[in-house]
């Protein structure tokens, strides 16, 4: 190999990319980024909608079934996990907490026949979460 060969000489063969190069790339990156991010939002939320609607629809067929065995409603979603027909309360998906459940009383029977998710956010559909 000769050693006498200087970078820009005409023996000499550059491998590799421009910074003219390397910033289109980047640009193009950049820009499929922001294309995506809003699409990658979106189903983000409408999954954590549909645990949501899974969640209340267990925990309202658990009360349920709490009722029909027990004759009555429990006294809190705490007893759906002490009676052993939750193994724990679920977190709601918006609050990321499993204690912001909103718990509605029987004002005739007493205990818990219904609950709603303690978000104040609105849904896709236009009902806040906590009207679910």
């Amino acid at each position: 190999m000769d050693r006498n060969i200087r970078i820009g000489s005409p023996g000499w063969n550059a491998t590799g990319f421009t910074l003219v190069e390397l910033m289109i790339v980047v640009s193009i990156i950049g820009i499929l980024a922001t294309i995506a991010a809003p699409s990658y939002q979106a189903s983000l939320t409408k999954a954590r909608e549909t645990v949501l609607r899974q969640d209340l629809f267990t925990l309202r067929d658990l009360l349920d079934h709490h009722r029909a065995d027990q004759g009555k409603y429990p006294p809190s979603l705490a007893g759906l996990v002490a009676t052993g027909y939750l193994r724990a309360l679920p977190k709601d998906p918006f609050t990321n907490s499993s204690s912001s459940w909103q718990e509605m009383s029987e004002p005739t029977e007493g205990g818990i026949f219904d609950v709603y998710s303690g978000s104040d956010l609105i849904g896709t559909n236009g009902i806040p979460y906590n009207k679910w």
